[in-house]
């Protein structure tokens, strides 16, 4: 989870890939709005989208026994047109609004790109691809993949990607203007009095309120079994018998939904940077903030050692005794940055820190940051907390924020149902993290007023009779915990664990030769990494 007040479980892609998907595939829409005339706002029925994760629900996998009433969408061809990018396709698929009630005029039209195989050698089908969030587009991050990952694999696979519905160019959720995410973003996250409770409560209400305003037809449709579904559709809209993938954060989530649905629809699928999807929302958000400590610890390793570190010198307990009391100055003095309308309050400042948590590499930025901001200036960690949230230099946010909570809420239920819940909870949040515990905890009460009940659950995936499957954990993995992979990949009944031994968030295709030698042999041959595999 985030410094953000609204979403309970944001899981980015690293900042190295972020920066390398700059270039939007701006001619890839999908066609922007959607239509539900049989969906009024804020419902809070069941939308036929989801049972559990597991997905006892589903159709029956494999496209001979697709029910009569989906037929059109499986058998539907995609008018493929260049996305502006070399190399670089670009189309719209249409998917159903409603699973449970396939009407022709409530169609969603999604947004989907691939860039085809480079090498001459066999073909091996699609590699889809989804770097996580949830809300991260997915066709963003296919720039990367597919000029990024390894050439054995994007030499054989077309590479490509869906962006989710309700995500980016597919039908985007839509909540709060530009200057009321600026001001939402700065709301108080430890609050210290009734008063501070209630002016953070508030702001998750109107939040929630604004979603349902702008949004409400589709919220009750975005569900991960939602668009494990509409991944079925796309395989099948490929020509590909069986899904390949690789997902990234969030995007193991919806990896596993997608195998637990249809196990015998999986090919070879990789899952790096796992979730647990046994666990509920509360928990989940306490050992993300574990997750946090055990990254900011690691860096403050590294900082301390350093000349001029601006946390001191001496422990790593110090350390994180110095950042706190930056937070607390924070708190009663926010920092001047180059935006009079935007000083770095305590929320803000906190953000920064947790958004270079993802990605070794951003750990100068950090130092740098840091050392800024005992000088009295916060700009560089503003700037931070803005690439967290997908704020551009003009002031203007990606939908990131919106679709996240729209599709955690729908998830699984609300992590506290009440301001008294939260602090019941408190003392266990600090335990897990003295330094972002207490963030955590009030930044998962959003989903407490949310418009739409909640339509899954936590529940083990077991995925029987699917193929083998990698999971990929990392021990020092912030938003993702390593105890989730070994997790999923002990619920999964074929799931194998590829261990790397170091910093970040995600593994493959990020620098370390090991675990993308161990990648790229399941993704080419079906190889599966000898058991207690690590990689360093």
């Amino acid at each position: 989870m985030p410094a953000a007040k609204h979403p309970k479980r944001l899981l980015r892609m690293p900042a190295t890939v972020i920066a390398v998907t700059g270039l939007l595939l701006s001619a890839c829409s999908g066609g922007g709005g959607h239509k539900a005339a049989a969906v009024s706002p804020g419902a809070s029925g069941t939308s036929g989208s989801s049972s559990t994760a597991a997905g006892s629900s589903a159709p029956s996998a494999g496209s001979s026994s697709v029910p009569a009433d989906l037929t059109s969408y499986y058998r539907q061809k995609i008018g493929w047109h260049s996305c502006g990018v070399a190399g670089f396709d670009c189309g719209t698929m249409k998917v159903p609004l409603d699973y449970a009630h396939p009407v022709a005029a409530d169609d969603l039209k999604l947004a989907v790109a691939r860039k085809k195989a480079t090498g001459k050698d066999k073909k091996l089908g699609s590699l889809l691809v989804n770097p996580g969030g949830p809300g991260g587009s997915a066709i963003d991050y296919l720039q990367y993949a597919a000029l990024g990952y390894p050439s054995a694999v994007t030499s054989r696979y077309d590479m490509a990607a869906v962006d989710p519905r309700g995500v980016a160019r597919s039908a985007p959720v839509e909540c709060l203007t530009d200057k009321q995410m600026d001001a939402f973003s700065s709301v108080d996250t430890t609050p210290d009095d009734s008063a501070e409770i209630k002016a953070l409560s508030t702001a998750d209400r109107n939040f929630d309120k604004s979603c349902e305003r702008r949004s409400g037809k589709l919220l009750g449709h975005v569900s991960t079994v939602d668009s494990a579904r509409d991944m079925d559709v796309l395989r099948a809209v490929l020509g590909d018998p069986k899904l390949n993938y690789v997902g990234k954060s969030y995007g193991t989530f919806l990896g596993a939904t997608y195998a637990g649905l249809f196990p015998k629809n999986v090919g070879h699928m990789v899952l790096d940077g796992a979730m647990d999807p046994s666990i509920s929302a509360e928990e989940s958000s306490r050992t993300q903030a574990g997750g946090f400590q055990v990254a900011f610890d690691a860096f403050a390793k590294d900082c301390v050692a350093r000349s001029g570190c601006p946390l001191g010198t001496t422990s790593v307990a110090d350390a994180g005794k110095r950042l706190t009391a930056l937070f607390t100055s924070l708190d009663a003095h926010p920092l001047p940055t180059g935006d009079a309308a935007r000083p770095l309050t305590e929320a803000l400042g906190t953000t920064g820190v947790i958004s270079a948590m993802y990605d070794q590499s951003a750990w100068p930025s950090l130092r740098s940051a840091l050392t800024d901001a005992t000088k009295g200036q916060g700009d560089a960690l503003l700037k931070l907390s803005d690439s967290y949230y997908e704020r551009d230099d003009t002031g203007k946010y990606s939908n990131l924020m919106y679709a996240n909570a729209a599709v955690n809420c729908l998830d699984l239920p609300p992590a506290f149902t009440s301001p008294a819940a939260v602090e019941k909870a408190l003392p266990s949040f600090r335990k897990a993290s003295p330094l972002f515990g207490t963030t955590l905890a009030w930044s998962s009460l959003g989903c407490a007023y949310w418009p739409v009940a909640p339509t899954g659950h936590a529940a083990r995936i077991t995925a029987k009779g699917a193929g083998p499957i990698l999971v990929v954990g990392t021990t020092r993995d912030p938003a993702t915990p390593y105890a989730w992979a070994r997790s999923l990949a002990s619920q999964l009944s074929s799931g194998h664990l590829l261990t790397y031994d170091g910093d970040g968030h995600t593994a493959y295709a990020l620098g370390s030769s090991c675990v993308d030698s161990a990648v790229n042999a399941y993704l080419l041959a079906g190889t599966v990494p000898p058991a207690g595999k690590v990689c360093s």
